[in-house]
């Protein structure tokens, strides 16, 4: 259900703002998008895993936050963010 080291990586690699960027908004909404999006494949075959559903919920409204957050401060940082990951809105 969780990803990879190697994955998160290269997700850091890829949406980092500058060298040893971990923490920027960017990073963080894709890491959570990853995990979430392994988290809902785990639902396909595990439909009464509650406990587990709950943390994706946390997840979600993380993410959520933290798009908001970056399109008060750079829309147009925000919209190339949501269209590079695929996330609808």
């Amino acid at each position: 259900m969780s990803i990879t080291p190697e994955r998160k990586a290269e997700l850091i690699k890829e949406y980092a703002t500058k060298s040893g960027d971990t923490g920027s908004p960017e990073v963080q909404v894709a890491v959570l998008t990853e995990r979430i999006k392994n988290l809902t494949e785990h639902f396909k075959g595990h439909k009464k895993d509650n406990h587990s559903r709950r943390g994706l919920l946390k997840m979600v409204s993380q993410r959520r936050r933290l798009l908001d957050y970056t399109r008060a401060k750079d829309e147009e940082r925000y919209k190339s963010l949501i269209k590079s990951l695929g996330i609808r809105r």
